[in-house]
C-alpha cells in the first residue's frame, strides 16, 4: 500500500543557488561542483558519456564564462543551464510549481495500480540533458528543464505539454505497472 509520494527538490535548490551565484559573479568553490555531481537526483542521469566529472566540467565552465568543448550530452547540459540563467523571472516560474507540488491527492487514486507493492514513491526533479522523464524502481525522475509555465494563464504549468499534476498521475501509474 502506497503511504507517501515524496517530491525531491535537492537538485533544483542546488542549481538555483548556482545559477544566481554564477550570474552575480560570486565566488563558488570547486567543491560545490563536486557536491552537485554527487546529489542523488543527478546520479540517476549518469551514463558512460555523462557523469559527475561532466557536471563539474560544465558548472566550472559556466562559472568561468567559458564555452565548453565536451561531448554532445555535456554541451546540451551547458546549453540548458545557460538558457535558465537568461531570465530568472521565467526560471522562478518553473521552480515555484515544483516547490508547491503536493501529490498527496494521488495516494488513494493510484492504489489500484500498485502491482509492485511500493509503500513510497519519490518524484525527483533533475537537470537532465535529454528526455522528459525516467523511471527507476519506485522513483520518477523528471527533467526540470521540461517544466513550462503557461504563457497566458497564471498558475498553469506543464511538463511535455501535459498539465503537471496530470503528468505526475500518468507517469506514477506507469511506474506502478
Amino acid at each position: 500500500m502506497i503511504k507517501n509520494i515524496k517530491v525531491n527538490l535537492e537538485a533544483i535548490e542546488a542549481m538555483n543557488y548556482f545559477w544566481h551565484a554564477a550570474a552575480d559573479k560570486d565566488h563558488i568553490e570547486e567543491s560545490f561542483f563536486n557536491n552537485v555531481g554527487q546529489i542523488e537526483a543527478m546520479k540517476y542521469i549518469y551514463d558512460d558519456e555523462f557523469n559527475e566529472e561532466s557536471v563539474r566540467l560544465v558548472l566550472s565552465a559556466i562559472k568561468n564564462r567559458e564555452l565548453i568543448n565536451g561531448n554532445k550530452k555535456e554541451m546540451k547540459f551547458w546549453n540548458y543551464n545557460m538558457w535558465v540563467m537568461e531570465d530568472f523571472q521565467y526560471t522562478q516560474m518553473m521552480i515555484d510549481p515544483c516547490k508547491k507540488l503536493n501529490l498527496d491527492f494521488l495516494v488513494d487514486e493510484i492504489q489500484e495500480y500498485n502491482n509492485k507493492n511500493y509503500e513510497e514513491i519519490e518524484v525527483i526533479f533533475s537537470m537532465m540533458y535529454e528526455g522528459v522523464y525516467e523511471i527507476k524502481d519506485n522513483k520518477l525522475i523528471v527533467n526540470f528543464f521540461r517544466v513550462k509555465p503557461d504563457d497566458l494563464e497564471e498558475g498553469k504549468t506543464y511538463i511535455d505539454k501535459t498539465d503537471i499534476k496530470e503528468f505526475m498521475k500518468e507517469k506514477i501509474i506507469e511506474l506502478l505497472r
